[in-house]
């Protein structure tokens, strides 16, 4: 299930690389790496670097007139937030972010498209 949610998200970055030339905001997407298995050594070192868990997939840094960026969270199927992430939805939310939990590639450029204004 996590790798459809990974194809799925590779979706909508491949999408936001063709789009870039002519919505130039577009360049600020990225992923954050989050999720995934990583060994106790690797995982005690990027909590020492300030990795958290929780956070969403996506984040579009660029502001628009009501929000100060967009967040996005991957899902796929019955996958549902985590307590965790709930957390960090809500607290990004009160801080003046957009976030959104999406479950296919097509919902999240929705999105996006939403969030920057595009028609079509």
């Amino acid at each position: 299930m996590k790798s459809r949610e990974a194809q799925e998200q590779a979706i909508v970055i491949s999408w936001c690389k063709m789009q870039e030339n002519v919505y130039p905001a577009l360049k600020l997407i990225y992923a954050i790496p989050n999720g995934g298995y990583r060994n106790k050594i690797e995982a005690k070192n990027l909590k020492l670097q300030g990795v958290k868990s929780g956070v969403p997939d996506l984040n579009l840094a660029y502001p628009n007139s009501f929000y100060h960026g967009l967040y996005i969270e991957m899902k796929w199927g019955k996958n549902k937030p985590t307590e965790n992430q709930d957390d960090w939805i809500k607290r990004l939310s009160v801080v003046g972010y957009r976030c959104e939990v999406c479950w296919s590639s097509e919902e999240a450029i929705a999105v996006i498209k939403n969030y920057l204004g595009i028609r079509g």
